[in-house]
Order: C-alpha cells, then structure tokens, then sequence
C-alpha cells in the first residue's frame, strides 16, 4: 500500500523539521544569532539557570534529532525539557496555552514525544548504524543435491 510506504519518510521529514527549529530556538540563545533569545534579543550569559542549559539541551538534541542520531533519548530529553517549560514557566500564567504562551513549548513537547515512541523514519543516521552492525545481509548457500555415489 502506497501510505504504508510513505510512513518511514514522511515521520524522518517530520523528524527533521521539528529538530531544525529546536536547533534554531537553541543557537538563537547560546550564540545570539537568528534575532537572539525571544526575551531578550541576545544571547543569553553562560550557563545561566534554566535558560541557558535549555538553550543547550535544545542545541545539542535539536541536532541530534535533525540528523537521526541517538534519535530516541535526545526526543524523550527535548519532550522532557519542554514538558518543564511549559509547566514552570509558562502554565503558572494561565491555565491554557494559547493565554500562557506555551503552545511551542507544548507543541515540541508532544512533537518529540512522538519522535522518541515512532523512532526516526527511515532516513536517518541511526538506521545507517543499524544496517552497518548488521553487516551484509546472510544468504543461505543452497543445498547441495546430493549425487547418488
């Protein structure tokens, strides 16, 4: 069936997209760049809490996730940082995200959740790992026919 086909891709595009914006919300607030931190314009100061190690954990797994790479720990890490976000920093506002201003936090939390239960598509860095330490695949010799003596 065709959409069955298509599941592998379309989730590693998903995939994709999703950790190239996180990388992007990452690199604004560590170096500054892409119009800076939303709240400030710049980059935030080293090792500032919670925002700078946020902005590392959003660098770092973004990346991770873009290319496929230990696809599934660094979602659940993003899923998780971004479950934090929403509930520390944005949910204590109002009640609903659209109020608060936590629907990226929330969409990025359950994008990534989604990630690291589906895995990483099929165009990904870990399924060239898998099928490297599977080796070539094993072809079984054919039986002898056996020859009456």
């Amino acid at each position: 069936m065709v959409t069955a086909q298509l599941n592998g891709p379309v989730l590693s595009l998903f995939r994709i997209v999703a950790g190239a914006l996180f990388l992007c919300h990452g690199a604004a607030s560590i170096f500054g760049v892409l119009g800076g931190n939303p709240a400030t314009g710049g980059a935030i100061p080293f090792a500032t809490w919670p925002g700078w190690w946020a902005a590392l954990i959003q660098l770092v797994c973004g990346t991770l996730v873009l290319v496929g790479l230990a696809t599934r720990p660094a979602a659940l890490l993003a899923s998780g940082s971004m479950a934090y976000a929403y509930f520390v920093v944005h949910q204590p506002h109002d009640l609903l995200p659209l109020r608060n201003g936590g629907e990226l936090a929330a969409l990025f939390c359950w994008s990534f959740l989604l990630v690291a239960v589906l895995g990483p598509g099929s165009w990904a860095v870990d399924v060239l790992l898998s099928r490297r330490r599977a080796g070539p695949a094993e072809t079984t010799p054919a039986p002898h026919a056996s020859v009456p003596a």
